[in-house]
């Protein structure tokens, strides 16, 4: 018999003893558009409604508590919720940490974000730092856990010693395989934090259960967690897609379907579908590749017809969830891009989440060794593919103890 799956939030405001610590509280909460119930109402009003909770303040990460700003880059202001008379304060505007001021407001914090399953998306950077700004102001967290869309598999190069940023929250690969309860629990003892931190765990998730194989298709709606997260496929695909944030590609911004496709106006999808097979036809394993054509109608070559490929990972009769690496393949993109053009402008060369002085797509990756490797022509897939399965099994030995959800 399948148990229906609850998320944490839902469990909150059904389950009153999950409450009762929470009486006489004040009570804060970090969210965004994708903070929802089950029939789909923002978790702020769901919250404001409950007659034995005390909401005094809320938080907004990237993109805004309710989802007001489209690109990256683009601050979000501080104001008072018109509905709810209380202060939203903008952890992407300003300021990526609390301050002491918005720290005085609360006693304890909920957090309630959607997230990706991907070290670069920035929902996990601000996790890490409301905790961190809990433990010096002994402030509680409690995580109103959801799914990890990608699932369990883990993927990537680790983030390298001193490459930390708002795009690199810590020493994890790509792709990571937590949720963001189990997330919050490693982070408390990474960082040897003393904080209260508790995760209000689901009900029913089964991360390797097909066809969502993290996602629970046809039992709740997807909302965007931000602007050009609008799918499954996109969740799937995005952490090798992220990637395209670093180079002179488009990755589909612009488009209806972000971050599941690249191209550009002076690219053979053809001759680089045909490179990539040659290289390591592994790494195209589990997807299909089809060759297309769009027109991004603003960011990268706005306005321009642009000619690549789109990876889809929606037929179940094609998608193997256990073989499909988006991270190699996008790596292998970028070699064969390199390979057939090695005088192609690949890497953009401007500042990106307020870094100046590094380079975005070493930022993506937490080091230089991806781009090393692209651009070295001596370099093969199974040097890349060395270095990344070392690092994919520490991973997974280090987060064995953090999984909630066996």
């Amino acid at each position: 018999m399948t148990v229906p799956i609850v998320f944490g939030l839902d469990r909150l405001l059904a389950e009153p003893a999950l409450r009762a610590p929470l009486a006489g509280k004040r009570v804060a909460l970090l969210a965004h558009p994708a903070s929802v119930t089950r029939d789909l109402r923002h978790s702020l009003d769901a919250l404001a409604a409950l007659p034995d909770l005390k909401l005094t303040a809320a938080f907004g990460p990237q993109h805004g508590l309710r989802g007001d700003k489209q690109d990256n880059m683009v601050e979000s202001p501080t104001f008072i919720d018109p509905r709810h008379g209380i202060p939203v304060f903008s952890l992407y505007g300003e300021v990526r940490r609390p301050t002491d001021e918005m720290m005085d407001c609360f006693d304890v914090l909920l957090v309630d974000l959607q997230d990706l399953g991907c070290r670069i998306y920035t929902f996990i950077t601000t996790l890490r730092y409301v905790l961190e700004a809990a433990a010096r102001h002994r402030k509680a967290v409690w995580v109103l856990d959801r799914p990890n869309p990608a699932g369990r598999p883990v993927e990537g190069l680790s983030l390298r010693p001193g490459w930390e940023s708002f795009v690199g929250a810590g020493e994890m690969p790509m792709r990571h395989g937590l949720t963001l309860g189990e997330m919050a629990n490693w982070f408390v003892a990474k960082l040897g934090l003393d904080v209260e931190c508790e995760v209000i765990t689901m009900r029913g998730w089964s991360p390797d259960v097909a066809p969502g194989h993290g996602w629970p298709i046809g039992a709740r709606s997807w909302v965007n967690p931000s602007p050009n997260a609008p799918n499954l496929s996109m969740a799937r695909c995005y952490a090798g897609t992220v990637m395209l944030e670093g180079t002179t590609l488009s990755e589909g911004r612009g488009t209806t379907r972000p971050l599941e496709l690249f191209g550009a106006p002076d690219l053979d999808a053809q001759g680089v579908r045909e490179r990539m097979q040659a290289l390591a036809p592994d790494w195209l394993a589990g997807c299909i590749l089809r060759e297309c054509g769009f027109e991004p109608t603003f960011h990268k070559h706005a306005g321009r017809l642009c000619v690549g490929l789109q990876i889809h990972v929606e037929d179940p009769q094609h998608y193997d969830h256990a073989s499909f690496r988006p991270w190699r393949l996008q790596a292998l993109v970028f070699k064969a891009i390199r390979s057939l053009y090695p005088d192609y402008p690949l890497w953009r060369d401007f500042a990106y989440e307020y870094e100046f002085d590094r380079l975005a797509i070493d930022l993506i990756n937490g080091s230089p060794l991806l781009r090393e490797w692209v651009d070295d022509p001596s370099a093969t897939p199974c040097d890349l593919d060395r270095l990344a399965t070392s690092d994919e099994a520490s991973w997974c030995e280090e987060r064995e103890s953090f999984l909630l959800y066996r």
